[in-house]
């Protein structure tokens, strides 16, 4: 997982990004979940905001679900708002930042 804090540069503040990336047999959900829990420093199992309440996390897996001939989806990403945050999931890695 890639972090980074609130910085400041130049005069322009710069919010806090998470980037998280699942290990292989991780579903897309939970590393989604996983990646807004703790882009609120909170537990997955306690968060207050829940993947559920902005997607079908089912919809979500099968987005990234094999394909007919049985090999993973490589391509593709998903934006999802969540209150004042966007969520980019790729099959490889989840990433948390504020809405512009």
């Amino acid at each position: 997982m890639t972090e980074r804090r609130r910085s400041t540069s130049h005069g322009c503040a710069f919010g806090r990004r998470i980037r998280y990336e699942p290990s292989p047999d991780e579903p897309p959900s939970i590393a989604a979940a996983t990646a807004l829990a703790r882009y609120h420093d909170e537990d997955v199992t306690a968060a207050s905001t829940r993947l559920y309440d902005y997607v079908d996390p089912e919809a979500l897996d099968a987005l990234f679900a094999d394909t007919c001939n049985g090999s993973a989806r490589s391509t593709g990403s998903v934006e999802i708002d969540a209150d004042d945050l966007t969520m980019t999931i790729t099959p490889d890695r989840v990433e948390v930042r504020p809405t512009n």
